[in-house]
């Protein structure tokens, strides 16, 4: 293998090895995309009945179904999950540890989900949606993301995480207003069980600012044509 291959590859592997959990879960879910790729129409629904997390399916079987329906894409993409777990999965997890990243993940998928389906059976019950509700879809890995979006709040340095913050909750607070499902209910309680997790973030250490990091990255780009001269 070339030097600049070798030394290319030794750099990835460092960088998989600096977040293990956010790698080992796009590997799982690029296998199951393939999966639900390469099988019929009728094939993947029923896959993906047995791994929702639905009223129905909570009520069998809570434990299996929170697992499995965070191992399947609900739209977007493989390469799309790709750049957003990098983005967001990654700094969350070489700053908080493998540990305390799960953690976090663990209480926005749950939680969201459980605060989500709380509202639909709520509207089952009132009328206000049918009762077959209760075997809609309900699966991905978006309110886990959602909520690692939200703890990296206490990763920015004041005052930029104060934008930072505003802007997941316009975004996610403009999702709910608009769509006014279950599923934007799911998102935005997925941010505030995030934010709830401050706790979890209290000493850690490497507090990033934005501003820094710009200028640092730009000095740089500014020295590495004088180097290659």
């Amino acid at each position: 293998m070339p030097t600049h291959l070798a030394r290319a590859a030794r750099a990835y592997w460092a960088y998989i090895r600096r977040a293990p959990g956010t790698h080992i879960w796009l590997a799982i879910l690029f296998a199951t995309t393939v999966v639900i790729r390469h099988v019929s129409p009728e094939t993947a629904e029923h896959i993906l009945e047995r791994r929702s997390t639905n009223l129905h399916q909570l009520a069998e079987s809570p434990v299996r179904v929170l697992v499995t329906s965070a191992m399947w894409i609900a739209g977007g993409g493989w390469y799309f999950y790709f750049v957003l777990y990098n983005v967001f999965h990654v700094p969350a997890e070489r700053w908080l540890g493998t540990r305390r990243w799960l953690a976090v993940l663990l209480i926005a998928h749950v939680g969201a989900t459980y605060l989500s389906e709380g509202v639909l059976y709520w509207a089952i019950e009132h009328g206000h949606a049918p009762q077959s509700a209760v075997y809609t879809l309900d699966y991905g890995v978006s309110y886990a993301l959602a909520g690692v979006e939200a703890v990296l709040t206490y990763r920015i340095t004041a005052p930029w995480r104060y934008l930072y913050v505003g802007g997941v909750l316009f975004f996610y607070g403009l999702a709910l207003v608009e769509g006014r499902d279950f599923t934007s209910v799911g998102h935005f309680s997925a941010v505030l069980l995030g934010l709830a997790c401050y706790p979890l973030t209290r000493a850690r250490p490497g507090l990033w600012d934005p501003v820094r990091a710009g200028r640092t990255a730009w000095r740089r780009l500014r020295r590495r044509p004088a180097a290659a001269r």
